[in-house]
């Protein structure tokens, strides 16, 4: 992430200096995990069996290089800790991807990404 400096992360996640990133969103998904264990909202004892648990239902996935297949799995993992301690559902983290998709879609290129930016937004969708 540009701008954005990542500190040691917690014992037990991977090493960053060997950590290599083929996609911005690979590097802001790990960046996210790293803070918010340090920040308090999981211990990476708990992050460890989620993403063990999503590493396999990724398996077998068809057309997925095994470097994408980790980095879904990690974003998975992710959103599974985060539904628990917010309680949501995967329909709500699912409705929230869609408007999120649907606003980067709609933001002209090189602005920021805003959920404001759903064209759906407000509209009886699950983005409020």
């Amino acid at each position: 992430m540009p701008g954005t400096a990542i500190s040691t992360p917690p014992e037990g996640a991977p090493d960053l200096a060997e950590t290599v990133f083929s996609e911005p969103w690979q590097a802001e998904a790990f960046a996210l995990a790293v803070s918010l264990s340090e920040s308090g909202l999981f211990a990476w004892s708990e992050w460890a069996p989620r993403l063990g648990a999503a590493l396999k239902e990724m398996e077998g996935t068809q057309g997925v290089c095994a470097e994408e297949a980790y980095w879904r799995a990690w974003v998975r993992a992710l959103e599974s800790l985060l539904a628990d301690r917010a309680g949501l559902s995967d329909e709500a983290i699912a409705a929230r991807a869609a408007a999120w998709q649907r606003a980067a879609q709609a933001t002209p290129h090189g602005s920021p990404i805003l959920i404001e930016n759903d064209p759906l937004r407000g509209a009886g969708t699950l983005t409020e």
